[in-house]
């Protein structure tokens, strides 16, 4: 059974999400990929004000396409999550409740998840001009220096994906 999820998350979302389950995505997201959490973890050290509220936020790890005359985006396939892996357990502790990309997490990950409530989706490598089909509205909120990898506000309807990993660390990869 496919489950209908409202972004952003709440902590009771995530609870209820188990590993295995089918999931349709539907509310505000925001994408970044590797320079753009590199920006996010600075500005968390230097005590600054983030570009977006990360409580209950979920980030897509993607860079997506130039958009085709009439769409918000391009293709908006995920890249590899484990990329970001070295800045999620920070993002994690400040209220960030899901993240949606492709392949597995580090232990590190998975541990903060654990402990601070998080989920991890994975959608479907090789997709990216089907999963735009469920972009609403995309803009640019910060960092546009950064081309595709900009940090964007998005908005999504019916976006599919599976929980890979739940917050009590049951793993599809395992």
């Amino acid at each position: 059974m496919v489950k209908h999820v409202s972004l952003p998350l709440t902590a009771e979302d995530v609870k209820s999400l188990k590993a295995g389950d089918e999931v349709l995505l539907s509310g505000v997201l925001y994408t970044a990929r590797d320079a753009a959490h590199q920006r996010l973890c600075k500005l968390i050290d230097e005590g600054r004000e983030l570009p977006f509220d990360i409580k209950g936020a979920l980030i897509y790890y993607v860079g997506p396409t130039p958009a085709q005359p009439g769409r918000p985006v391009g293709s908006a396939g995920p890249t590899t999550s484990s990329r970001m892996d070295g800045f999620a357990p920070k993002l994690i502790a400040c209220g960030l409740r899901g993240m949606l990309g492709k392949g597995g997490r580090s232990q590190e990950v998975i541990e903060a998840m654990k402990q601070y409530g998080c989920v991890y989706f994975a959608a479907i490598g090789g997709a990216g001009a089907l999963m735009a089909k469920a972009v609403k509205s995309a803009e640019i909120i910060a960092w546009e220096d950064l081309g595709c990898e900009a940090l964007r506000r998005m908005e999504v309807e019916n976006l599919q994906a599976y929980v890979a990993i739940d917050a009590e660390g049951n793993s599809l990869y395992r």
